[in-house]
């Protein structure tokens, strides 16, 4: 079951987290840090896998050549550990986040606001596929859409 609160974790990851919402992350008295809810490092790279599995195959986000181009350049693989850490630092988790600014490493690839919808979409269904309850769901996509607007592209 942890597994299945680990797809939360996954949309933080794409679209970044926001790195200082590990204190968000973590809830006053006993109750556990998002990071320890989702399942911890096992739990976030299950759904990180199936959520990145999901981009690279999606037809919309290709369309975009800056994406595809992109995603060339930095192969899934390489992704996945990066979203990974991402979203564990981001929960509350003990992972540190060594990659770049979501700022810097998205402003080349022309993210419309179309395609943030289908990237949130995605990051959807592997989060459903793997039952992460509503709450979790919740606060990850909270976390993620702080990262938007260092994203998208205003037009």
């Amino acid at each position: 079951m942890k597994i299945l609160k680990i797809a939360v974790v996954s949309m933080a990851l794409v679209l970044g987290a926001s790195i200082g919402s590990a204190a968000m992350a973590q809830q006053a008295g006993d109750q556990k840090s998002l990071y320890e809810r989702v399942g911890g490092l096992n739990g976030i790279t299950v759904v990180v896998d199936d959520f990145i599995n999901r981009l690279v195959v999606n037809k919309t986000l290709n369309k975009n050549p800056a994406i595809d181009a992109g995603r060339k350049r930095s192969p899934a693989p390489y992704l996945k550990f990066q979203v990974s850490q991402l979203v564990c630092e981001a929960t509350g988790g003990p992972c540190k986040y060594t990659g770049k600014a979501m700022k810097d490493s998205h402003a080349h690839l022309n993210i419309s606001e179309k395609e943030w919808g289908v990237m949130a979409g995605e990051f959807k269904k592997s989060l459903d596929k793997f039952k992460v309850p509503a709450a979790e769901q919740k606060e990850l996509f909270d976390i993620v859409g702080k990262t938007k607007a260092d994203i998208v592209v205003r037009k």
